[in-house]
């Protein structure tokens, strides 16, 4: 599996969000260098499949974010075939339940110690207090993260996917052991666009995640590599 980073550049996963396949090679060979890997998500998956996965595994590793959710057999299945393609760490989404993500380690372990490290999805960073009442859940969102933490730890995953509110809490209840992977990063004075749980890059590494990504404030930038750099010099050692 991916080591823990150590670094601050290590910490860094910039999010490769374009349906454009020469766009995304070119993103991810300047971007490769300066980070600890590269985030490939449903946009360029659904456009590229396996062809961008590969390409960007040749460059770095590859944080494969699809949020896999279905019945338990399916989403094994998936895990299965995705595992030639060598990703580093796998999402899918915690609320799929513990014979979901039980099924989705399983299936991960055929890959011996090469597996990817499977990460729970919990809320997504765009939802706040009201959105997720609107899907009938009436807690507040610190307390649906930790409620789906336990259980999809409980269940097997390595690590969870939340926003950088909930960090703290998730170390102070489940410590250093579960990997955390933190989208909704935003520098200061960056736009927040869809996000609505965000906090700095500094702010959610000093909370205890292990890796922020940050997709907008990057390959949005003038100068992505730059971008890239000043977001990693920012970070606590």
């Amino acid at each position: 599996m991916l080591p823990r980073p150590s670094q601050p550049t290590a910490r860094l996963i910039p999010a490769i969000d374009t349906a454009d396949p020469a766009r995304a090679a070119a993103l991810a060979g300047a971007l490769a260098p300066h980070c600890g890997a590269l985030k490939l998500g449903l946009e360029l998956f659904t456009a590229e499949g396996p062809v961008a996965m590969r390409a960007m595994a040749d460059r770095a590793p590859v944080f494969l974010d699809l949020k896999l959710h279905d019945i338990p057999n399916t989403v094994a299945g998936a895990v299965r075939s995705l595992l030639p393609l060598r990703p580093a760490m796998l999402t899918l989404h915690a609320a799929g339940g513990a014979a979901m993500i039980a099924a989705a380690r399983a299936a991960a372990e055929a890959a011996g110690t090469a597996r990817p490290i499977i990460l729970a999805v919990t809320v997504l960073t765009s939802m706040d207090a009201a959105a997720l009442a609107a899907t009938g859940v009436a807690d507040a969102p610190v307390d649906q993260v930790l409620r789906l933490a336990r259980l999809a730890l409980a269940a097997g995953a390595d690590g969870l996917v939340c926003s950088p509110q909930e960090v703290a809490c998730i170390r102070d209840a489940f410590g250093a052991s579960p990997f955390l992977v933190v989208p909704g990063v935003r520098p200061a004075g960056s736009a927040m666009g869809d996000q609505a749980r965000t906090a700095t890059p500094a702010e959610a590494v000093a909370a205890g995640a292990d890796w922020i990504v940050v997709g907008r404030p990057i390959t949005g930038a003038a100068d992505p590599v730059a971008a890239a750099r000043a977001i990693a010099a920012s970070l606590p050692a």
